[in-house]
C-alpha cells in the first residue's frame, strides 16, 4: 500500500511540481521579529474560506424571489439539519472578515507595510476591502425581511446622490423603477457569482504579490537571519486561526439576529439600521442633511479612500520607523479614531426594537385571526391547524388568495367571509408578525381600538410611524388635546374647523366606539 501511495505521489509531483511549491511556502524566510501581529492575514484567509463554503451550502436551499426568499431562509433555519448553525457561521463570518480586515489595514499603516516596493499590493488590499464591503451590502438584502428591504432602500437612495449619474446608478441597483424581483435577483447574482470571482482573483493576486515582495516585517529591521515560515510562524497562524474558529462556532451556536417579518413595501414606519460596519457612515451622513447629503455620503468617503490609495506617495519618511513618519501617523490615527467614534455612535443609535412591538394594523389582524373568521377552522379541533407564532410557512401571495377565498384548499367547505382591503392587509401583516415568532398582543382594549382605527383612521393618519400621510400624525395626540376634545373632533370636525377634510364619524361609529378611540389617543403623550 505504501508503495502504491508513494508511486501516486511521484506521478502527481512529476506533473504538478506540488512538492516544490509546498517546500517554497514552508521554507519562506521571514524577517527577524515577525510574530503574532503577522497572523492576521491567515485569519482573514480562513474567514473568506468559511464564507465561501457556508455560502455554497445556503445557496442550495435559497430561492431568490420576493415570494419565496423569506420562506426559504425560514426553512433553512427551522427545517434543514444544521441550517441555523450554518447561517450563523455565514453571518458572524462576515463580522470576522470586516474586523480582521480593519486590523490588517491598521497594522500595515503603523508598520509602514505600504511603502516601496509594496505600493501595488497596498492598492490591491484596499480594493479587496471595497469588495468585502460590497459582499456585506449585497448579502444584506437576501433574507427579504423588513430590515433587509428598508436598509436597501436607504442604500439605493444614497447611491442616487451620485453627481450626474444618480438616476442611472439607482436604476442599475434596482434593476428597474422599483425595488422588487429584479433587484433581488440582481443582488443575488452579484453576491454569489460576480463578487466571489473578483474576490478569488484579488486574493490570489494579493498573496502572490506578497510572496514576490516578501513579508514587510517589523518597522525596525532586527539583526539575525530571521526564521522560516515553518514551524514557528505556521504554529502561530494555526493557533490564532483555531481560536477564531472556536469563537466563530460559539457565536454561530448561540444564534444570529432574528429574522424579521417579511418585507412589506407598503410599510412606511420601519426605521432601518445597517450592520455595524456601515453604522459609522450611516451616522456621519446625518451631519449633512438635505442637499449637502451627497458630501457626507459620497464626497468625503471618496476623498478618504483616495488619500489611502495615495498613502505610499504621501509618506515621505526616510524609514518605516515611527519617528520618521510622525505627521502621517498622527493624521492616520486621527482618521482611525474618527471612524471608530462614528461607528460606535452609529451602533449605539439603534431604532426601537420592532420584533415584538405590534402596529395598529397588525393588532387588528390578530383580532381578525382570533375571531370566527379564522378560528372557525384554525383551532385544536378544527379542520386546519391553529395559527401559532413561528409555525407559519405559506407565502404572502398564497395568504392573500386564501383570505379572499378559504375554499381554495378545500372547495365547498364554507362560504368566503365578507372581506375588504383593510382587513386583508391587517391579517397578512399579523401573520407575518406571528411567522417571525412574535408573541400575540394581549390587551383587549388595545385590540378593540386597533380594529376600529384600522378601519377608520390608519389609511389617512400615521401612528407610531405606520399609516397614511393625508392627515396629521396621531402618535402623540394626547399631548395636544384631551379625550373630550378628541371625541368632539371625531363627532363633528367641521364645528371645530370649518375647512376640515375629515368626515364626521358620528354616522359611522357608535358614541362608545368614539369614546374608546378618544381615550386611547389621549393617553399617548
Amino acid at each position: 500500500m505504501k508503495r502504491v501511495v508513494r508511486h501516486v505521489g511521484h506521478w502527481l509531483d512529476a506533473r504538478t511540481g506540488h512538492r516544490e511549491k509546498i517546500a517554497h511556502l514552508r521554507d519562506e524566510r521571514l524577517p527577524a521579529g515577525t510574530a503574532w501581529w503577522f497572523t492576521i492575514g491567515s485569519v482573514l484567509l480562513f474567514a473568506v474560506i468559511v464564507e465561501i463554503v457556508t455560502g455554497v451550502i445556503l445557496s442550495l436551499y435559497y430561492a431568490p424571489t420576493p415570494d419565496h426568499a423569506w420562506d426559504s431562509i425560514r426553512f433553512i433555519m427551522d427545517h434543514v439539519r444544521g441550517g441555523r448553525f450554518v447561517r450563523g457561521l455565514h453571518y458572524w463570518g462576515a463580522t470576522v472578515i470586516v474586523s480582521t480586515m480593519a486590523l490588517h489595514l491598521i497594522r500595515v499603516i503603523f508598520t509602514g507595510g505600504y511603502r516601496k516596493p509594496r505600493e501595488l499590493n497596498w492598492i490591491v488590499g484596499l480594493i479587496l476591502l471595497q469588495v468585502i464591503l460590497a459582499f456585506g451590502m449585497s448579502g444584506y438584502l437576501l433574507p427579504w425581511d423588513q430590515r433587509a428591504y428598508w436598509a436597501t432602500v436607504v442604500r439605493i437612495n444614497i447611491a442616487q446622490l451620485t453627481p450626474g449619474l444618480g438616476a442611472f446608478v439607482a436604476n442599475l441597483l434596482r434593476g428597474g423603477a422599483d425595488l422588487g424581483a429584479m433587484t433581488l435577483l440582481r443582488w443575488y447574482a452579484v453576491h454569489t457569482l460576480l463578487l466571489p470571482l473578483i474576490l478569488v482573483l484579488l486574493v490570489v493576486a494579493h498573496v502572490a504579490q506578497r510572496r514576490r515582495d516578501g513579508a514587510s516585517g517589523p518597522m525596525r529591521a532586527r539583526s539575525g537571519p530571521g526564521e522560516t515560515y515553518f514551524p514557528s510562524q505556521a504554529a502561530r497562524d494555526l493557533t490564532v486561526v483555531a481560536a477564531v474558529a472556536l469563537l466563530l462556532g460559539v457565536l454561530a451556536w448561540y444564534g444570529i439576529p432574528a429574522l424579521e417579518p417579511q418585507a412589506d413595501p407598503t410599510s412606511t414606519g420601519y426605521m432601518p439600521r445597517p450592520e455595524w460596519y456601515f453604522a459609522g457612515l450611516f451616522q456621519f451622513v446625518k451631519m449633512f442633511p438635505g442637499k449637502v447629503e451627497v458630501v457626507g455620503a459620497l464626497v468625503i468617503p471618496g476623498l478618504a479612500m483616495a488619500t489611502l490609495m495615495l498613502l505610499p506617495w504621501i509618506d515621505r519618511g526616510k524609514t518605516r520607523a515611527m519617528r520618521d513618519r510622525t505627521g502621517v501617523l498622527a493624521f492616520m490615527t486621527a482618521g482611525i479614531v474618527t471612524v471608530a467614534a462614528f461607528t460606535t455612535f452609529g451602533a449605539l443609535d439603534v431604532a426601537p426594537r420592532t420584533g415584538d412591538r405590534w402596529t395598529l394594523t397588525e393588532v387588528a389582524g390578530a383580532s381578525l385571526i382570533s375571531s370566527d373568521r379564522c378560528a372557525k377552522c384554525h383551532n385544536a379541533e378544527g379542520i386546519a391547524a391553529p395559527i401559532q407564532p413561528g409555525h407559519i410557512s405559506h407565502a404572502q401571495d398564497w395568504l392573500v388568495a386564501h383570505i379572499a377565498d378559504p375554499d381554495m384548499i378545500a372547495p365547498g367547505l364554507r362560504e368566503p367571509p365578507a372581506s375588504n382591503q383593510a382587513d386583508t392587509k391587517a391579517i397578512v401583516a399579523a401573520v407575518a408578525k406571528l411567522r417571525a415568532g412574535a408573541p400575540p398582543p394581549h390587551s383587549a382594549s388595545d385590540i378593540q381600538v386597533a380594529v376600529l382605527m384600522n378601519h377608520h383612521c390608519v389609511s389617512c393618519h400615521k401612528i407610531d410611524g405606520a399609516g397614511g400621510k393625508d392627515g396629521p400624525d396621531l402618535t402623540h395626540e394626547g399631548a395636544k388635546a384631551d379625550a373630550a376634545a378628541i371625541a368632539r373632533r371625531l363627532t363633528e370636525p367641521k364645528s371645530l374647523k370649518p375647512d376640515a377634510q375629515m368626515p364626521a364619524f358620528s354616522a359611522k361609529m357608535s358614541q362608545a366606539d368614539i369614546a374608546l378611540i378618544a381615550e386611547w389617543l389621549a393617553r399617548r403623550k
